[in-house]
């Protein structure tokens, strides 16, 4: 049994690697909810969607948000009338994000999610984070943010100070998953704002001590594969390194996977995790998947 710590976008496509390697049924994937909050009306969980829709094989791969092939009628007639979005939804998954809304009524969000994932025929249990509504603040040099008002809004554009978010309490069964697994992956998702509030859940941190737990940097060089994973961990303290984040999980990762291009950087990760393996993290195409994830999954595959 392995669970999968995932954002919303490099692990996904890790994940996509890794059920071509294992039986889907034996992943669990906990995801990242600091980013979900009410969008023109409907809930939107963005990486717990972007998992289930890659599980589901209808992923928007431009984008890794959203359903591929989508149209979005609903999304310009609103611009039309005066009512723009600040997030750009498809119809097919605007679909999707009313369900889950009007689930949410009867049911919390992982229960509302699990319906989700059985409908879209996933053989992979998906456990959102918490059934607590995170709160996360970015204070930066003009004002303080959301994070989609950080992201799509001022596009990242303003200088990060800090960025801090609400503890919330584990979704059911999150930390027996853990307890439970042969292995844990931390995925290559933005430390601060995608593994971090997952990591920081109560509990958490005490059930992956317990368990092995292997890690693929999601930084390369001196930057993040994606996203502003660099910003927030400058504001938070820590080195946009392959050193930054093994500092942040050497507490209870037994094993990282870094890149080629930080070769040199491997004697002094080992100071703070032993085990360091090195490989091509970067993936574009099924081929990197495949081959990332025999690496992570070493003799579980």
């Amino acid at each position: 049994m392995i669970s999968v710590l995932s954002g919303g976008t490099g692990t996904p496509k890790l994940l996509q690697g890794m059920v071509k390697m294992v039986n889907p049924e034996d992943i669990t994937v906990i995801v990242n909810t600091l980013e979900n909050d009410y969008f023109s009306g409907v809930y939107v969980a963005p990486d717990v969607d972007t998992v289930l829709y890659t599980l589901a094989g209808i992923i928007n791969e431009d984008t890794w948000y959203g359903v591929k092939d989508d149209s979005f009628i609903t999304h310009d007639r609103l611009k039309e009338i005066g009512c723009p979005e600040t997030l750009r939804i498809g119809d097919r998954d605007r679909a999707m994000k009313i369900q889950k809304t009007l689930l949410m009524k009867e049911h919390p969000l992982s229960e509302a999610v699990d319906i989700q994932r059985k409908e879209l025929g996933i053989k992979s249990p998906v456990i959102p984070m918490s059934n607590q509504q995170s709160q996360i603040t970015i204070t930066t040099d003009q004002g303080s943010m959301g994070f989609h008002q950080f992201l799509v809004e001022n596009q990242g554009k303003a200088k990060v100070l800090d960025v801090s978010c609400q503890k919330v309490d584990p979704a059911p069964g999150l930390i027996e998953s853990i307890e439970d697994s042969d292995m844990v992956v931390i995925g290559p998702s933005n430390p601060i704002t995608s593994i971090g509030p997952i990591i920081s859940a109560k509990g958490v941190k005490k059930a992956l001590k317990k368990t092995y737990v292997v890690g693929v940097s999601p930084i390369v060089g001196d930057k993040p594969v994606s996203g502003p994973a660099a910003k927030f961990m400058q504001a938070k303290g820590h080195e946009v390194s392959v050193r930054g984040v093994a500092s942040m999980y050497q507490d209870f990762m037994d094993r990282i996977i870094i890149d080629q291009v930080d070769a040199n950087h491997q004697e002094e990760i080992e100071k703070l995790i032993l085990d360091v393996m090195i490989t091509q993290t970067i993936m574009t195409n099924m081929e990197d998947k495949i081959n990332l994830a025999r690496c992570t999954l070493g003799e579980n595959v």
